[in-house]
């Protein structure tokens, strides 16, 4: 055997130019992957206690993305109140399903902004307050998640809910609602528990209207 580098197979000029075409476009995709997951992840928005803000864990994030997925059914609009931990876990993509329904997200907050059209700056003590495109019953399923454990911002986040849900609604608050939340929208305790990337003192829960597997 020779060690000549005549001996050495050689690509042609198309072939290796092929070749690094395939290369840069597995690069670029794998860039954009990696940018799409950063702009939605939980911590490219940080928590502001001012506005009561405390964002979930990502296996609640997740566990209440695939409900919400299940519940709004393929082509399903989704509207996530105060809730921008699960926008963002849908948005991801790494639920299954994620890419056969639509979401938007509430907030006071305009640092999320950053999401376009799928951001509608909402004020809870306005609760009709929704721009003219926002039409009534349009949301197959609506996640609230009132910023405040009060009677009075539940009342005003119920409004907004009745406004916009077609019927479902999966509510995310303190099990000390659990009577205002019934009597507001007739909402029945999960057994699941939600838990947040940093504990709080109260104790959270989740209600619906409709029979869920997270009663279970």
């Amino acid at each position: 055997m020779s060690d000549s580098d005549d001996d050495i197979p050689q690509l042609s000029a198309a072939t290796l130019a092929a070749l690094q075409e395939f290369y840069r476009e597995e690069r670029d995709g794998l860039v954009q992957s990696t940018a799409l997951v950063d702009k939605y992840s939980v911590g490219a928005v940080e928590e502001d206690w001012r506005m009561s803000q405390f964002w979930y864990s990502d296996e609640t994030a997740t566990r209440l993305v695939e409900e919400v997925i299940q519940e709004a059914g393929k082509g399903g609009r989704i509207a996530c109140l105060s809730a921008p931990s699960v926008y963002q876990k849908l948005k991801q993509g790494v639920v299954e399903g994620s890419d056969g329904v639509s979401a938007v997200v509430l907030e006071y907050d305009r640092r999320f902004a950053t999401y376009g059209q799928e951001f509608i700056f909402y004020d809870y003590n306005e609760p009709l307050a929704l721009p003219e495109d926002v039409a009534p019953q349009s949301f197959d399923i609506v996640l609230a998640d009132p910023p405040y454990l009060s009677e009075e911002c539940l009342n005003k986040v119920a409004q907004t809910v009745k406004y916009l849900a077609k019927g479902k609604v999966l509510l995310c608050t303190g099990a000390i609602m659990e009577e205002h939340a019934e009597k507001l929208m007739g909402l029945k305790i999960c057994s699941f528990l939600p838990k947040h990337n940093k504990n709080l003192a109260n104790e959270f829960r989740c209600f619906t209207n409709y029979p869920s597997n997270l009663m279970s």
